[in-house]
């Protein structure tokens, strides 16, 4: 069977350090900057940026994106996003 999204995020969170959640909830901010810092796109960390901002610098620095536009993301990541930024982290470990 196929990971549901919630499955998705959860293992996103746990190859970068960070805590499972039982429900589907989105990523934090903290846990975007994790990912972020996992996939080498630079932001403050002192003062992050907006959460569009760090959705598309990680769809960038994977290859999904053109650019870190943030007007080129959604709202939230979709299942692709999700299974690719699983694929990369999984191929960094």
């Amino acid at each position: 069977m196929a990971p549901t999204v919630g499955d998705l995020r959860n293992e996103i969170r746990l190859a970068v350090d960070r805590f499972e959640r039982p429900d589907s909830a989105g990523f934090t901010k903290e846990s975007l900057a994790a990912i972020c810092e996992a996939v080498d796109y630079e932001i403050d960390h002192d003062d992050y940026p907006p959460t569009s901002q760090m959705r598309a610098g990680i769809l960038s620095s994977i290859g999904e994106l053109e650019s870190d536009d943030p007007e080129a993301v959604g709202s939230s990541f979709r299942k692709a996003e999700l299974e690719a930024i699983a694929d990369a982290l999984d191929a960094d470990s």
